[in-house]
């Protein structure tokens, strides 16, 4: 900070020169804050190795899981339905016709001439008959409009039905309340519905017509009648939920997932080419420029890199006719350290040799898989006594350490200028006294010599 009553005695620039040991000084700071920028850097570098390996590992994991190989997926073909298979489906062939939908029941009620005038007395019950014989009351207040019966209807959880208010442009009476099943199928099906109480009803069911019962859905499979009360059929076939959606044919084929399994093993090697692209940017040199890489050298990556290197060229022990190596599968670690793939030799493994590719990756009773070896050794390094932790701590530790350094310096600096800026005032004072006193003697020696000539 300047001092603007510096160099008010001397005539000196002495604020300036302040300044420019200020300066000067503070150039010691330099080192210290490209040291601080060069770890923080650093930290930043780790993270995004951090995150590479992190998404490595998942990849890893998912290969490590037997039951990929064991999935089934349902195949369709046609537009009737859709499907889904579970772990315990099995793989076969299956015809299915539909002939129906499941379909929920309708029923509208004789009409009133407002849908918002009281149309009801005292307090009553609403009950409503389903097509299983079952009942369900909903209590409706007194003086209801056609509209706060229809509120009522549906604020009851239980009342089996929604309520709806629709206008048949008749001109008289024209509203009527729209009741519709809340679930499909006969016996969730409206049939009718009825007032108790002593005030007359407001309105009656026309059921003549306006009922449309609920139907249950009706579907072949293989030649077998089935029924359900929704089109949504489980059971149907061991493992497979069936979704109806509209009538016809349709062919659904329950068979090992390969799809699940070859986007698993393209993964993991995406993943790995995605890993060792992050690690060349971070360890790039370029001779031209002589711009390095945040972690160009750096013991760490070089860790990693051979540890990964070393797993994915070692291969496992294998039994009989298994696997043992990655190129067996058809993936190869080329010059470059990426992975390249083989796709028919894949296509091949996944299409007829799961069991074998499932020992390879994710090992077997007496046996470690690849996948596992490369989850457990990734998961090692990023634990947090890992190599890569490990370095992230020691930059952080650095970190503290160099802004300790950097505050002391501060102060030191911050003690030199103040002794400057002391040594400054003394100055200017000092020369400001002389000033005066050479100001003094100038007076009385041109005085004296006025006095001189005056007697001459």
């Amino acid at each position: 900070m300047s001092i603007s009553s510096l160099g008010v005695g001397s005539g000196l620039d002495l604020n300036g020169l302040l300044d420019q040991l200020r300066s000067a000084e503070r150039e010691k700071l330099v080192p210290v804050e490209q040291q601080l920028e060069s770890q923080k850097t650093k930290i930043s570098a780790y993270g995004t190795l951090e995150s590479a390996l992190s998404g490595f590992q998942s990849s890893a994991s998912a290969l490590n899981d037997t039951s990929l190989y064991e999935s089934l997926s349902a195949n369709i073909s046609g537009e009737s339905v859709s499907a889904a298979a579970d772990e315990t489906a099995m793989p076969g062939s299956y015809n299915i016709d539909v002939t129906s939908l499941a379909t929920r029941g309708t029923l509208a009620s004789t009409g009133v001439a407002e849908s918002d005038t009281a149309i009801s007395g005292a307090e009553q019950q609403m009950t409503f008959t389903f097509g299983d014989g079952s009942t369900q009351d909903v209590t409706i207040a007194a003086d209801s409009s056609l509209e706060g019966i229809r509120d009522a209807i549906n604020a009851d959880e239980n009342s089996g039905v929604n309520a709806t208010i629709i206008n048949d442009g008749s001109g008289t009476d024209e509203f009527r309340l729209a009741l519709s099943s809340r679930e499909t199928g006969a016996d969730a099906s409206i049939s009718s519905f009825s007032f108790d109480g002593t005030d007359p009803a407001p309105f009656a069911a026309d059921t003549t017509n306006t009922h449309q019962a609920g139907t249950d859905a009706k579907l072949d499979v293989n030649g077998i009648t089935i029924t359900s009360e929704n089109n949504q059929v489980e059971g149907a076939i061991q493992g497979v939920t069936l979704n109806l959606q509209s009538e016809g044919t349709s062919t659904v084929a329950v068979e090992q997932d390969t799809l699940a399994v070859r986007e698993a093993v393209t993964g993991f090697v995406d993943s790995y080419n995605s890993l060792k692209t992050s690690i060349g940017e971070l360890t790039s040199f370029d001779q031209e420029t002589g711009k390095a890489g945040e972690l160009n050298g750096d013991n760490t990556v070089r860790r990693v890199e051979s540890t990964l290197r070393s797993a994915l060229s070692g291969g496992v022990a294998s039994g009989g006719d298994g696997f043992s190596m990655l190129s067996d599968i058809g993936i190869t670690l080329e010059v470059d350290g990426t992975l390249s793939i083989d796709e028919g030799r894949l296509d091949d493994v996944i299409a007829n040799d799961q069991q074998a590719l499932s020992d390879f990756f994710a090992g077997g009773e007496n046996a470690t898989g690849l996948a596992e070896q490369i989850d457990t050794s990734v998961g090692q390094m990023l634990s947090g006594n890992g190599s890569v932790q490990g370095a992230i701590n020691g930059a952080e530790n650095r970190i503290e350490s160099l802004g300790d350094r950097f505050t002391r310096m501060e102060q030191s600096i911050d003690l030199t200028i103040g002794r400057f800026r002391e040594q400054f005032g003394q100055l200017d004072s000092m020369i400001a006294e002389m000033n005066q006193t050479s100001s003094f003697l100038t007076q009385q020696f041109s005085s004296m010599e006025a006095q001189l000539n005056a007697g001459n």
